[in-house]
């Protein structure tokens, strides 16, 4: 099977939009690291998540966050050795566990709160109040 020639002056790596998401995440990740250097980002929505649904599956946990099943086990073990959430057993279905919050994971999370805020301002600090409502709604679209 041949291949016919491509026009690699049609595809300009910079114009991406994989390539420049990457980039914006990119960026965003360096400025969580900076304000909140105990956890990833990842670790702090699983936490946010877990605090503001009570308890809940591993399972479920993961869907409420996007997570696969494999990524939320890691990062709920790594949770439950900084001592910010606990299991037990449903007390409605003893074979499923459930995820809740210790009072140190929710008063991690309650101080992490205005740093988190700050890092989503500062993630968008290059748009107007305008270009920020707008970019939002636009990448909302796209998930």
């Amino acid at each position: 099977m041949s291949q016919q020639p491509t026009d690699d002056a049609d595809y300009v790596l910079d114009r991406q939009v994989g390539f420049i998401m990457r980039q914006a995440n990119q960026r965003h990740l360096s400025i969580f690291a900076r304000h909140i250097p105990e956890l990833t980002p990842m670790q702090f929505a699983a936490l946010a998540q877990l605090c503001a649904l009570g308890p809940v599956s591993q399972n479920a946990l993961g869907r409420a966050t996007a997570m696969d099943a494999a990524t939320i086990k890691g990062v709920i073990d790594r949770l439950r050795l900084k001592g910010y959430i606990a299991s037990a057993a449903d007390p409605d279905d003893l074979r499923r566990v459930l995820l809740t919050a210790t009072g140190e994971g929710r008063a991690a999370f309650d101080a992490l709160v205005p740093l988190a805020q700050g890092i989503t301002a500062e993630t968008l600090d290059p748009l107007d109040p305008a270009e920020r409502a707008e970019f939002l709604r636009l990448l909302s679209k796209l998930r």
